[in-house]
């Protein structure tokens, strides 16, 4: 059977954390940060876990994910 390839914009987009939670870059932060109040932009920080049943759809994209 031969090999399955990984999507190159699921592992350059998402890692999988050590419990098996899909974690991601938070949403909302490309462009117009004007309109938003600073407490909404620092909130953006930092990396969010993905709901399960999307992270169960990416993880089909990353079938040789320790984790997966």
């Amino acid at each position: 059977m031969p090999k399955l390839k990984t999507k190159s914009s699921a592992k350059k987009r998402f890692k999988i954390s050590a419990t098996g939670k899909v974690m991601m870059a938070q949403a909302g932060k490309r462009h117009g940060m004007i309109k938003r109040t600073n407490s909404q932009i620092r909130k953006l920080r930092g990396t969010t876990a993905m709901s399960k049943q999307d992270g169960k759809i990416v993880k089909s994209y990353m079938p040789y994910s320790l984790r997966g």
